[in-house]
């Protein structure tokens, strides 16, 4: 199983990921919004702004404070180093 660092000391599971993008359009503040109805956000901003949203395969919504390039870079990175190993 593999970990990604999403910022702030916040790890998820990087097997989940559907996608990851950013929060600016309607449809994903609407997106947002149901999630936060039906108890299914995940808040990991730590209280900053939010600059990347993660959809997860379990219908959870994950908000990060890292811009979605460097979640993407951290998951790289990571995998590039297990398959030197």
């Amino acid at each position: 199983m593999q970990f990604i660092n999403i910022g702030y000391g916040n790890i998820i599971s990087a097997n989940r990921i559907i996608s990851i993008i950013i929060p600016g359009a309607a449809p994903i503040k609407r997106m947002i919004q149901e999630a936060r109805d039906n108890s299914l956000l995940i808040d990991a901003t730590s209280g900053r702004k939010t600059r990347a949203v993660i959809i997860m395969d379990t219908g959870h919504i994950v908000l990060s404070a890292v811009q979605p390039d460097t979640v993407v870079g951290r998951a790289n990175k990571d995998i590039t180093e297990k398959e030197e190993e």
